[in-house]
């Protein structure tokens, strides 16, 4: 695939990537294939992408399976890294064009609208600009009158959620799959919202993976996901002080008093 966008492939191994890369001159992407845990020589390769990509050196691309999302989640954090997980031939494509755009080199991708895949391939771009959308939306915040929100800021009261509660509009979320399309309703950021208050209110704590099901959309956008809302200030990491290839996600405070004054205004409305 990348040979057919116009590039040289240079393919090394795990093993010999970081030595690779400490004499590579320059280069278009990176791009990082993933099918079984490599270990400590994995965990430095993402280790180098993360500063690499973070230097703006070169974007990169990692692809591996939905069981090592947690190991890679944990060393990747910086936006410009696009990660796949079980991704199709299109989400391949686009995070070629993705990657490579961002340096300025999309003249050289051959023409893909003759490509059988041309439609998700649109379908991904969509989503890429609802993503920007919603990030645009998200840095403006609620349209509340900003008195509203004074008063409540000023008083320092967050009403109490009842766990239950959260439980049943996930529960309702859910139900709506057995009668129609689940990707009708797709609404990755509500859903995790929604998940990340349960487990607080729980306490609970909720790794990548877990947060990608609760998303219910594919990994890859799951993923996309969450670094936008985390880069938005909504979700935080942290590290797991038990597991180094682990990190945790969660409500920001201001996030999560955000969602709890909403449940506390909304009451008894069913909230879906």
């Amino acid at each position: 695939m990348v040979e057919a966008a116009g590039y040289r492939v240079a393919s090394v191994g795990i093993d010999e990537a970081v030595d690779r890369l400490s004499i590579q001159g320059a280069a278009s992407a990176l791009w990082v294939e993933v099918d079984s845990d490599g270990g400590p020589a994995l965990d430095r390769l993402l280790d180098r992408i993360e500063a690499e990509a973070g230097s703006g050196r070169f974007p990169a691309i990692v692809a591996a399976p939905a069981a090592l999302i947690d190991q890679v989640a944990a060393r990747i954090a910086d936006p410009s890294v696009e990660l796949l997980v079980d991704a199709t031939a299109a989400d391949r494509m686009a995070a070629l064009a993705l990657a490579t755009a961002r340096r300025g080199e999309t003249s050289r991708l051959h023409d893909i609208a003759s490509e059988p895949n041309t439609v998700r391939l649109r379908q991904l771009s969509d989503e890429v600009s609802r993503i920007a959308a919603t990030l645009a939306r998200l840095s403006v915040g609620p349209a509340t009158p900003a008195a509203n929100r004074n008063a409540a800021a000023a008083s320092g009261e967050v009403p109490a959620v009842a766990i239950e509660t959260i439980r049943q509009v996930i529960r309702a979320r859910r139900l709506r799959a057995r009668y129609f399309d689940e990707e009708l309703f797709a609404d990755p950021a509500w859903d995790m919202l929604l998940d990340l208050l349960q487990a607080e209110i729980a306490q609970h704590r909720v790794p990548v993976s877990s947060l990608c099901i609760a998303a219910a959309v594919p990994a890859t956008t799951a993923l996309r996901w969450i670094k936008t809302m985390t880069d938005a200030g909504l979700f935080k990491r942290r590290a797991d002080p038990h597991d180094g290839r682990r990190v945790f996600i969660e409500l920001s405070r201001e996030a999560s008093e955000a969602m709890r004054r909403y449940f506390g205004e909304v009451g008894r409305a069913a909230v879906i």
